[in-house]
């Protein structure tokens, strides 16, 4: 028992610096490339990008599922967008509330006599609606397929444009967003195949007729967790890997596409639970698979703002989707791992999803469980143990308070130093008992998938704009 118990320990503290050392690496990098882009950022011409009648179209797809009470709003905030050729596609899901008839009325749409051609499978489109007002909205009214994929594959079928962008009907793009991403994708047009943006948390801040007024952190002990959290998963973890051009996911709320990528490859898996890193991965597999150069990239400044799960419950079914949808994916590619025909994708991403993000919680569990053992048992040290803990605890913190500082250092959303000493102050609370909490969420979805619960649970939110205060039922959307 003894013996036993000491190599979980020796293993578990392999796996941890292991861990810890990749985290270092992405730290470092992230540091790197992020300064190297704010050099870049002086030699893009946005303004000639945006004058340029030689800017490739891009098609803005929307899935909206009983998004009545913010539909309208989003709708305007994203005609404002500052890019000069801009279609924007809504995609009626299947809504049983008055989403179709809110875009009838304040668009005036009129049926349209287009051709679709369901190139990708999607449930059934009823019918195609053209605005009278807004040449550049195009509105898709279909029965609803059960998820935001489904309703993706549909708009993607009626987009015209080389590029497409997909986000969330309650998410908010800043104005010059869509500039500074394509900015990136059109320096190499031709090797860059994606591109994705930050996404930040809206929770807090001011919003105005679906326009972000002013940036603020929410007063929500739970919802600040969610902001640090994003900033460590944004601006070291998708940094870092971009850098190796191993960038496992963009996320569902904003990222650019070639259109003609996305069909080749089918479009997004209909019942993807994990819609976003799937449709990433298998880009990945496809392009490994055709010998193709090419790069998924990652920007930092365009962003997205978002609105996080406000509540423990919204929270918890967030996670155990999020962890489910890990599994959805990494399972059915699993017969790329160590294979050197599939390159980095093999070789890099998917080992690093199974052993590091995959069966993190299951090892982490097991880890506290044997630890504990160990320490009763006498197998471990007390004065180990206490440093071993004070390690963990200190170095987690180290890289919260390092992508905190890393936003302060770059972008500086938070201008008040009030609110970013907040932001360092919850980074020594972050340990515990949220990591914990987390803990528990992902492996219940790994149970849920486990048992074939698949299910889109309802998650509680607020509303984004003045006049949406109620809850409502969000659209099951990406990370």
């Amino acid at each position: 028992m003894r013996r036993l118990l000491q190599l979980s320990n020796d293993t578990l503290f392999i796996y941890y610096l292991s861990s810890n050392f990749i985290y270092l690496i992405l730290l470092i990098t992230a540091i790197f490339r992020n300064n190297w882009h704010q050099h870049r950022l002086t030699g893009l011409r946005l303004e000639r990008l945006k004058s340029s009648p030689f800017t490739p179209p891009i098609s803005l797809i929307v899935p909206a599922h009983n998004e009545e009470k913010c539909i309208i709003d989003s709708v305007r905030s994203l005609l404002k967008l500052d890019y000069p050729a801009l279609e924007l596609v809504i995609v009626n899901d299947g809504s049983n509330d008055h989403t179709l008839s809110e875009l009838q009325h304040e668009f005036q749409l009129r049926t349209a006599s287009l051709l679709y051609i369901p190139q990708i499978a999607s449930a059934r489109v009823r019918a195609l609606y053209r605005s009278a007002v807004e040449p550049r909205l195009l509105v898709v009214d279909k029965d609803s397929g059960g998820s935001k994929a489904d309703a993706v594959n549909a708009g993607i079928n009626a987009a015209g444009s080389p590029y497409l962008c997909v986000i969330d009907a309650d998410s908010i793009l800043e104005p010059d967003a869509l500039l500074r991403i394509m900015a990136v994708v059109l320096s190499d047009p031709q090797k860059i195949v994606a591109a994705g943006g930050i996404v930040r948390i809206l929770n807090g801040c001011e919003v105005s007729e679906g326009r972000l007024c002013r940036v603020r952190l929410p007063q929500r002990r739970l919802e600040i967790m969610q902001v640090i959290e994003y900033l460590r998963a944004f601006l070291i973890g998708r940094e870092g890997w971009a850098y190796f051009n191993a960038l496992p996911i963009i996320s569902g709320a904003f990222g650019v596409f070639r259109t003609d990528l996305v069909r080749q490859i089918g479009g997004y898996r209909r019942h993807a639970i994990g819609e976003d890193f799937d449709l990433v991965v298998r880009m990945h597999r496809y392009l490994q698979e055709q010998r193709r150069e090419y790069q998924i990239n990652f920007v930092p400044d365009p962003t997205c703002w978002t609105e996080a799960p406000a509540d423990l419950r919204s929270l918890a079914r967030q996670r155990a989707r999020w962890h489910k949808g890990l599994l959805d994916t990494l399972w059915p590619n699993r017969d790329t791992l160590a294979r050197s025909r599939y390159g980095r994708l093999g070789c890099l991403i998917l080992p690093y999803m199974w052993i590091f993000e995959f069966f993190a919680p299951v090892i982490e569990l097991a880890g506290y469980s044997t630890i504990l053992a160990a320490a009763i048992l006498g197998v471990l040290g007390r004065q180990f143990l206490i440093l071993f803990l004070l390690f963990g605890y200190a170095f987690a913190t180290l890289i919260s308070i390092g992508s905190v500082l890393l936003e302060e250092m770059t972008y500086r959303r938070y201008s008040s130093w009030r609110e970013v000493a907040r932001l360092l102050l919850f980074c020594l609370f972050e340990h515990f008992p949220y990591r914990q909490m987390t803990l528990l969420w992902r492996l219940q979805g790994i149970w849920q998938y486990l048992r074939g619960d698949l299910v889109w649970r309802e998650m509680k939110r607020s509303g984004l704009s003045d006049t949406a205060r109620a809850s409502f039922q969000a659209h099951p959307g990406g990370r």
